[in-house]
């Protein structure tokens, strides 16, 4: 990835962190927003592949478990995210991208992301998770990444190409 490819992710991880947690946070009332970081790490190794998948998640990740009101262990996030970035940079595409692959690749990438963060929470005694609560917002968390993932995932592949030719991903 060059200097300003990278740079450029920094900065959509940067502005998803800001729009997850200060304007969509809030807004939402059943307590799980949106997760806006995890869609960009996805489309980010869509575009560039596993390594940089992986690197992208573990930076978003890292922003995301340092953005105040966090209160999980700091690195949850990054392990989750660095294992999503690091799958969908190994998703075999073909020569063209399509809006199905798009969706089913977010949404495996929402439901691993999210259920690694839940277990880590479980297997690290966090207070306040229990298992009862980890598939409805699993569940819940996945579904607004797709819906998300239909906006983001072809915007933030088309910046990324207009940067620089992306490489062939996949197995």
């Amino acid at each position: 990835m060059s200097a300003r490819r990278a740079g450029t992710v920094l900065l959509l991880l940067v502005a998803a962190v800001v729009l997850q947690v200060s304007v969509l946070g809030p807004l939402v009332p059943t307590g799980v927003a949106p997760d806006v970081v995890l869609v960009v790490v996805v489309a980010v190794g869509l575009c560039s592949g596993a390594a940089d998948g992986a690197l992208a998640g573990f930076a978003g990740g890292l922003l995301l478990d340092a953005a105040p009101p966090s209160d999980h262990v700091l690195g949850q996030w990054a392990l989750a995210l660095t294992v999503v970035g690091y799958l969908a940079g190994t998703v075999d595409r073909g020569s063209r991208p399509s809006v199905l692959s798009d969706a089913v690749t977010v949404a495996a990438g929402a439901f691993v992301g999210t259920s690694l963060f839940a277990l880590s929470g479980l297997v690290l005694d966090q207070p306040g998770v229990a298992v009862s609560a980890v598939l409805p917002v699993v569940a819940l968390a996945t579904a607004y990444a797709v819906v998300l993932g239909l906006a983001v995932v072809p915007a933030t592949r088309a910046l990324l190409t207009r940067l620089e030719p992306a490489p062939r991903v996949g197995w």
